[in-house]
This record gives structure tokens, C-alpha cells and sequence, in this order.
């Protein structure tokens, strides 16, 4: 998104404090999406950004006060990445803001030094170490929304985009729950306001966006347990699919893959391995026509006395791994993909 023109509604001798300043110091600051930010890099940055662990939260702060005030004072205890100032339409701050150090002993520095600093007369401050979250959850997605799908959408909307995951709701009935992560927390901030916080349409679905929360993190994990603990999970995720059978992994797939009008799978499949004791290693690759991404990796299998041949097997073996991605259920079979 182009950069929003600064509102002009705010007291005008702090607007003109901060523009004089910010033309004294040569700081350039960029309005993006209600917040105001300086860096990210600052100028002069080489390398890589700062780690996790090196941005601090900061909260209280009185509405009419500006980078001119804050900046100085941030960097007075350490050397600033990016600092991001929260704003209202009115041209007020929103009374909290993020600044992030170039080494995690900056941001301590900000914490022990900062903290219950009294920037106005009664007005202390708070300065504690900000979570950064980087993951989201998106709830109420359709249950033959595939993950492929999903994923290409969501980086058209969004950016940073690291993994997406589809699991059953264990909220909503006959949908499913994607997870998603960002490579930093400004970028799911970023997203999680794209993607419009509660109620919002996407591929012509209602769902909700939230921060990926502790407690919903544990439900998932308890769905995904053995399948020897199934029926307990199903009585308390109840939008959890049946599991498939290995034999008919690949007539599922290509059954799924026409329902969504993606086309047929076309498998190619090499050994590159073999073991004494029977074991055989494969290299997959599946395409599907309609997917913008295509799917590779490893799997072992044995000969399991049905006559099918080690080709045969794989390719059962990785239609059974691309089900689960798409977000469909199915049991073990010993596969070692890698996740893609």
C-alpha cells in the first residue's frame, strides 16, 4: 500500500515540533495501515535483521506525543532498529508503540532503564518486552478447501507468509482451522489487519482471524494424537474426518482433486535405494494441474506381499502425505517426506 499523508487535525505545535524535527535529523517516517514507523531498517543498516528477543512493548503513552519525543528517548539506551508508533485516524498516537533494538541487551536496557519513566508529569510509562507474535489462526474455513488453494491466496493478501496448516475446527462443525506463520510479527500484524480482525470473507467464506492463543494450540495437538485415542478425539473435535484407508489413498486423491476441478495428480517416482532387508527408498514428485505448487521428497517402503510393486507403494504413500496436507485425515504408513 502506498504511504498515507500525515492527518492534519493534530495539534498543530506538535505537528509542527515533529516535522521540524523530523527535517533537522533527516528521519524519515512512513504512515502504513494506522501505524507510523522510522527504520526497519534505519539508514546505514547492514546485514540481517535484529533476532527475536529485541523488541520491546511499549504502553501508556499520553496521545499527543510524537517520535520527535520518543525516538530520542528510545535511542538514548540503545541503537534502534525500527520503532512503530500506533495511530488513530484523527492524527493521535493510540497511546502505545514497538521499538526494536539491535541486540537483545538494547532491549533490556529499554525495560530496566525506561520502565515507570514519567514522560509527562503523572504520566509513567510502560516498557516490558513484547511477545512478537508471529503466528495467526484463520477459523471457519470449508472442509474441501485445500491447502494449496488456501496458501495461494493468502500470499496474493498478504506478505511474509512462512508455513499454512489445515487441521478440523474443534469450534465449528463440518470446517476446518488453518494455521498460519509469519516470518516476523509486524508482518502478522500486517496480515491479521488485511485479513480484517473477526468477521471477514474470504474465498467467499465468512471466517475469524485471532493470534494463534495457547489453548487452541493444545486442542489441536490433542486432535492430532495416535490413532489408537481416535475415538476420544472425535468426541472432542467433532469435525474430525474418518480416517482413509492406505489402499484407496490414490482413488481419494484423484476423486478430491476433480471435486475441486484441480485435475489429475501425474506422479513421478525413482529408487534410489535399496536395503538388504527389503526396505526401498523412493525420490516422489506429484503435480496437479490446477495447484500453483508441486510436491517432492523421499519415502521408504517394503514390499507387502500384495504384489504391488515399490512404485505402486510410493506413489500410495505420498497420495496418503498430500491428503493430509489438503487437510484431509489419514493414518501412518511410515512415510518420511518433508514438509512442504
Amino acid at each position: 500500500l502506498p504511504p498515507q499523508p500525515w492527518p492534519n487535525n493534530i495539534n498543530q505545535t506538535n505537528k509542527v515540533a515533529l516535522l521540524a524535527w523530523a527535517k533537522e535529523t533527516g528521519t524519515s517516517l512512513v504512515q502504513v495501515n494506522g501505524q507510523r514507523r522510522y527504520g526497519g531498517p534505519p539508514p546505514g543498516w547492514a546485514g540481517k535483521p535484529p533476532r527475536f528477543g529485541t523488541e520491546v512493548f511499549i504502553g501508556k503513552l499520553p496521545q499527543d506525543m510524537y517520535e520527535n519525543e520518543l525516538i530520542p528517548l528510545f535511542q538514548s539506551v540503545g541503537k534502534l532498529y525500527e520503532f512503530r508508533l500506533m495511530m488513530t485516524f484523527s492524527g493521535l498516537n493510540r497511546g502505545f508503540a514497538y521499538a526494536k533494538y539491535s541486540t537483545r541487551r538494547g532491549a533490556r536496557d529499554a525495560i530496566a532503564t525506561l520502565h515507570n519513566r514519567e514522560v509527562r508529569q503523572g504520566c509513567p510509562i510502560l516498557v516490558c518486552r513484547s511477545t512478537e507474535k508471529c503466528e495467526l489462526s484463520l477459523d471457519g474455513l470449508a472442509p474441501a478447501l485445500a491447502r494449496c488453494q488456501l496458501e495461494a491466496t493468502l500470499r496474493r493478501l498478504t506478505e511474509g507468509l512462512l508455513t499454512v496448516s489445515l487441521h478440523p475446527s474443534p469450534y465449528r462443525r463440518q470446517a476446518q482451522l488453518a494455521l498460519l506463520k509469519y516470518s516476523s510479527h509486524r508482518a502478522a500484524a500486517m496480515a491479521k489487519k488485511t485479513l480484517v480482525e473477526g468477521n471477514m470473507k474470504l474465498v467467499g467464506l465468512e471466517t475469524k482471524v485471532d493470534w494463534l492463543k495457547t489453548d487452541l494450540k493444545q486442542k489441536l495437538q490433542l486432535c492430532e494424537e495416535s490413532p489408537a485415542r481416535r475415538q476420544d478425539q472425535e468426541a472432542k473435535c467433532p469435525g474430525l474426518p474418518r480416517p482413509l484407508v492406505p489402499q484407496d489413498a490414490l482413488s481419494c486423491l484423484n476423486a478430491l482433486c476433480q471435486r475441486w476441478y484441480l485435475g489429475t495428480p501425474v506422479f513421478l517416482t525413482k529408487c534410489v535405494q535399496a536395503t538388504p532387508s527389503g526396505w526401498l527408498r523412493f525420490w516422489c514428485q506429484v503435480a496437479i494441474p490446477g495447484c500453483p505448487l508441486s510436491f517432492s521428497g523421499f519415502v521408504w517402503v517394503q514390499q507387502d506381499g500384495l504384489g504391488r510393486s515399490g512404485h505402486e507403494q510410493a506413489k500410495v504413500a505420498v497420495a496418503l502425505h498430500l491428503l493430509r496436507m489438503l487437510g484431509e485425515s489419514s493414518p501412518g504408513v511410515g512415510a518420511n517426506l518433508p514438509a512442504l
